[in-house]
């Protein structure tokens, strides 16, 4: 039995129910599960591995809900640069056709070490293409060679131009193809154990990309062998339109029409809902992935998350595609949430005083977001918060950067108001895979000179 000490940190931010924040605060684990989560002077005297954390900050490891780690080949491509969705889809989809299974892997390798780098612990990733023999296998070896923990979803189009979808016929799958690998996926690599370092999602990838029996068969699949469900939704008005000239609903309608609602349902974006649609979701237990930089970055819109945490719908954060970002930082993502937030506050109560403003969307908010929240919409208990009984996962970020100079009044709030950070030390299991700001499980310098080049050939 392995056991680790962490002590005397500054503030350790436990995200528990009780929303507690432990001056000179520590834990203590073993085998990767928490045992004991307290001030320092209450925790054992020794382990296997102490280390000690004065003048840090230490949080619950980042929950990603939502990216695509392939699109980290295609980062500012001139001419994707200032297009909306449909129009940088259209522009991207032929780039992406040309990838191969060692581009997946070294893609999913790349952001996957943005992210731990930047405080993740555990991501969802949505691959939804395999081009020249590429499969989810790829992405998940290199989850494996990283050490954070993966959701790992098998995406699908089957949509084609041809069908009236938008993708190219050249990216898209036949139907049968895409059952049978997911069934073999599902069997091969899903743990739905505590702990649990990989799950399989199913995630027919949008409205205006695959068949409403593929939707309905996915659906089927994924409840039969008790995994989650994973796509788009509503993220545009260009979305919206197809969706009622194509299936005659707004898109949350059609979500109901081919049983995609439930708990073990969520989506990314969720922009343009009504309020009559939230409280769908609320009630029947749907989850949102809230992107802000993708949101901006493609002019899609904001989404009404106030709207979302007064219903009670669980809500998680996601960087979304390192194309649509452009990058993979988890507390850059929990700052431009609450800075979007509150933007959107801002146009909405500029004719309204006193009571009658929106509230104020707070900075442990945006944490609270990029933590327990984003636990709850991948349907993780053991995750999200530090409590005993629940996976050793955490983060602890030095308090002498100068990013922080004059900012400690309130140094949780500081992480997310002030310039986002790397971290020092991240921890999954109880394993250590940053130390001193560094990754240890991949070369970092070797892994950008490959990840350039495969860049460079893709794009031609």
């Amino acid at each position: 039995m392995s056991s680790l000490l962490i002590k005397n940190a500054d503030v350790l931010v436990t995200m528990d129910d009780s929303r507690r924040e432990i001056k000179n605060g520590g834990l203590f684990c073993e085998n990767g599960f928490l045992k004991n989560v307290s001030p320092t002077s209450e925790l054992p005297s020794s382990a296997d591995e102490v280390l000690d954390l004065s003048g840090y900050i230490v949080l619950p490891g980042l929950v990603n809900t939502h990216h695509h780690f392939y699109q980290t080949l295609t980062r500012a491509v001139p001419t994707a640069q200032n297009a909306n969705l449909f129009n940088w889809l259209k522009t991207l989809y032929p780039i992406w056709a040309r990838m191969n299974p060692e581009d997946v892997f070294i893609s999913a390798e790349t952001a996957m070490t943005e992210l731990a780098l930047s405080g993740c612990t555990t991501a969802s990733d949505h691959l939804y293409l395999f081009p020249n023999g590429s499969r989810l296998d790829d992405e998940i070896a290199a989850g494996k060679e990283v050490g954070i923990r993966l959701h790992a979803s098998r995406g699908s189009m089957s949509l084609g131009e041809s069908k009236g979808g938008l993708p190219p016929d050249s990216v898209v799958d036949s139907e049968e193809n895409i059952l049978k690998d997911s069934q073999r996926l599902i069997e091969t690599y899903h743990d739905p154990n505590p702990g649990s370092m990989l799950q399989i999602v199913l995630s027919p990838c949008s409205p205006f990309s695959v068949t409403s029996d593929l939707m309905r068969e996915s659906a089927q699949l994924a409840r039969q062998y008790g995994i989650h469900l994973h796509t788009h939704l509503a993220e545009t008005q260009d979305e919206e339109a197809f969706c009622q000239q194509m299936f005659g609903y707004r898109p949350v309608e059609y979500m109901q029409s081919v049983d995609w609602i439930g708990k073990d349902v969520w989506y990314a974006h969720s922009i343009y809902v009504s309020q009559k649609e939230i409280e769908l979701y609320a009630h029947e237990g749907c989850g949102v992935a809230h992107c802000p930089s993708s949101n901006m970055r493609l002019a899609s819109g904001i989404a009404p998350i106030r709207e979302y945490i007064s219903a009670g719908v669980k809500l998680g954060l996601g960087v979304d595609g390192s194309a649509s970002n452009d990058g993979s930082h988890m507390l850059g993502e929990a700052r431009q949430a609450l800075l979007l937030a509150r933007l959107r506050a801002g146009i909405e109560g500029a004719s309204l005083s006193g009571n009658d403003a929106p509230p104020i969307f707070t900075g442990r908010q945006a944490l609270e977001l990029a933590t327990r929240g984003g636990a709850a919409v991948l349907g993780r208990s053991d995750i999200g918060s530090l409590e005993p009984g629940k996976c050793a996962d955490f983060i602890a970020i030095k308090l002498d950067k100068l990013a922080y100079a004059g900012a400690l009044h309130d140094p949780v709030a500081a992480l997310v108001f002030c310039a986002p950070q790397n971290v020092d030390y991240s921890f999954v299991h109880g394993r250590m895979i940053v130390k001193e700001g560094q990754i240890l499980t991949v070369d970092s310098h070797k892994l950008i000179e490959r990840h350039n080049h495969a860049a460079a050939r893709i794009l031609r």
